[in-house]
């Protein structure tokens, strides 16, 4: 039996008309119209870890962190604190948590008024509240770590003592201008702090001697606590809403360098000479 030959160029035009009704049938199964098809190999993020993400950038743009922080109490509950409390009461929890961000007030962890937000919206407010829920014990420990001091330095005072500390003080070749960070410190300071504190951290007539705070143990964290909650029983007042972290950081870092001598009394050379 002999099957019929079929030319060649017949051959060629069948091929071609089969790879292109393929072609056709690929094209029918892209996304939807109003939907990107996600490029080969992506990997789908999950709508919640998306909504904690945005949350988590929304804290950070806040005010929040004035008064909260990670995994310590400032004037307010840590968020950590915060999580543990409202642990497995889900969305019941989110609604009252969005509800009393919003409206403020005090009550529920202690006697120090929080202050009302109506200018977020429900929706960031939410993604916010579920990013805090989400923490657990020893989350962002490298962030608060790297707030409170990184690596160390040592210096040389002027008698010839060596110390150390978790921040930079100097900067430039010579190493003899105090660093941005630590001028902010020294303005922070002598523009608001010396009214009670003296002027160049000295110590005054209405507030204690800071340096000797520091001498005597007070930590970072410490300062921090006490100058954004105040001490009411003492006349000094919460600083918090008025400064952020970063300020008392400077605040701190000013006050240590005075207490270890390495920066005078006065205006220091800085960057900005």
């Amino acid at each position: 039996m002999h099957l019929p030959q079929i030319p060649v160029r017949a051959a060629l035009a069948l091929a071609l008309g089969l790879c292109a009704a393929l072609a056709l049938q690929a094209c029918d199964t892209k996304a939807p119209e109003g939907e990107a098809e996600a490029p080969a190999g992506a990997v789908e993020t999950p709508e919640s870890e998306t909504m904690t993400s945005d949350g988590e950038a929304k804290v950070r743009a806040s005010d929040c962190s004035t008064c909260h922080a990670v995994d310590q109490k400032l004037v307010g509950p840590s968020y950590v604190e915060i999580a543990k409390r409202y642990s497995g009461e889900g969305q019941a929890a989110v609604k009252q948590l969005v509800k009393k961000i919003k409206e403020g007030g005090s009550g529920n962890w202690g006697d120090v008024p929080m202050t009302p937000h109506p200018q977020l919206s429900d929706a960031d407010l939410t993604a916010m509240v579920q990013w805090i829920l989400s923490l657990e014990p020893g989350e962002d420990e490298s962030a608060d770590a790297a707030e409170a001091g990184g690596e160390t330095h040592s210096y040389k005072t002027d008698d010839g003592k060596t110390v150390q500390t978790d921040f930079a003080v100097f900067t430039g070749p010579d190493q003899k201008h105090v660093t941005e960070d630590l001028f902010h410190g020294y303005l922070q300071y002598n523009s608001y702090c010396f009214r009670c504190h003296g002027g160049d951290a000295v110590g005054g007539e209405l507030a204690p001697d800071l340096r000797k705070s520091l001498e005597k143990g007070m930590t970072y964290r410490e300062f921090l606590s006490v100058s954004m909650a105040g001490r009411e029983e003492k006349g000094m007042p919460a600083w918090a809403g008025f400064f952020e972290k970063k300020d008392i950081r400077a605040i701190y870092g000013y006050v240590k360098a005075r207490q270890l001598g390495l920066v005078p009394a006065g205006r220091p050379p800085s960057v900005y000479d």
